[in-house]
């Protein structure tokens, strides 16, 4: 198979931010997304919403994502599964592999607490698309 060279593909860095969060809130167990500082809320700059990326000289990508979780679930296995469904969508949607994804559980939410809809995560009008 022959690869033809049509010129470059560039992704800005907040096209993943979006992928990263949006596959970390369709978790099972996730009930939402915390900013690191509270300046991040702040921001309009600061769109990531719990999710901060970082690539390193080698060009390894290593994500840190901040989550609020369900009461009664198993915090350990929610965390792997966001582990897996961050590596799987990035890899799927945007060809990059992910070398670190690091979860940072910082709350529980109880049972009867709403859950955000997912077009708040980022205020995107294309995830109407659902």
């Amino acid at each position: 198979m022959s690869v033809e060279n049509l010129g470059e593909i560039v992704i800005a860095p907040h096209v993943l931010e979006v992928i990263t969060g949006i596959a970390s809130a369709k978790v099972e167990g996730v009930h939402s997304l915390h900013n690191k500082r509270i300046a991040d809320g702040l921001s309009k700059k600061a769109l990531n919403r719990g999710v901060y990326l970082e690539s390193d000289e080698e060009g390894n990508l290593t994500a840190d994502i901040y989550v609020y979780l369900e009461y009664g679930v198993n915090v350990p296995a929610v965390s792997m599964d966001i582990q897996r469904a961050v590596k799987t969508a990035v890899s799927n949607y945007a060809d990059i592999d992910v070398s670190a994804v690091n979860i940072h559980v910082v709350g529980i939410v109880p049972i009867e607490t709403p859950k955000p809809e997912l077009k708040d995560l980022f205020g995107e009008d294309f995830l109407d698309e659902e």
